[in-house]
């Protein structure tokens, strides 16, 4: 699929189909979240994939949507706050970097067919009790992975030129 065809057709789909992801699917859809650029290349992050078969009352507490925990996967990134680059004015670019490698993630899932929603509402404390992580992982972002039942609608997009500016 070309670039401008996967960024055109992908949406946010909140309805899944019951089927499985393919490894070979998860692992190239991996393997993009990896290849992303971050900040002086230090790759501050860990991705999560969850099989969300089994796991749906535990799910439950940490997200407020069920449509996530429907999907067969959830994945998620954390980042390592304290391993990301900061600026000299002290700003960490984590946060950046996390979305970096999840817009990779996502746009990835889209050439494989697959569906997927950035999900920022999350319970943090409840997401890491759940994942169990150290306390120097901060959860960023998630999204259900799968095969959408949903059909893409027009959301509307602002004008270029209400978006950009020259000069």
């Amino acid at each position: 699929m070309e670039f401008f065809e996967v960024v055109s057709k992908r949406f946010s789909s909140r309805a899944y189909m019951d089927q499985p992801v393919e490894k070979e699917k998860l692992d190239r859809i991996l393997e993009a979240a990896r290849l992303a650029p971050t900040a002086c290349n230090r790759q501050p992050f860990k991705i999560v994939v969850v099989k969300t078969i089994d796991k749906q009352e535990a799910l439950s507490e940490c997200f407020h949507s069920k449509f996530i925990y429907q999907a067969p996967l959830i994945i998620g990134i954390f980042a390592k706050i304290d391993e990301s680059w900061v600026r000299g004015d002290g700003h960490n670019f984590y946060d950046v970097d996390a979305a970096i490698v999840f817009d990779h993630l996502i746009l990835a899932a889209a050439v494989q067919g697959l569906g997927t929603c950035w999900i920022g509402s999350y319970k943090p404390e409840k997401i890491k009790e759940f994942f169990g992580l150290a306390k120097e992982y901060e959860p960023v972002a998630f999204t259900p992975l799968g095969y959408s039942s949903d059909v893409k609608t027009d959301k509307g997009r602002k004008a270029i030129e209400d978006l950009v500016a020259y000069f």
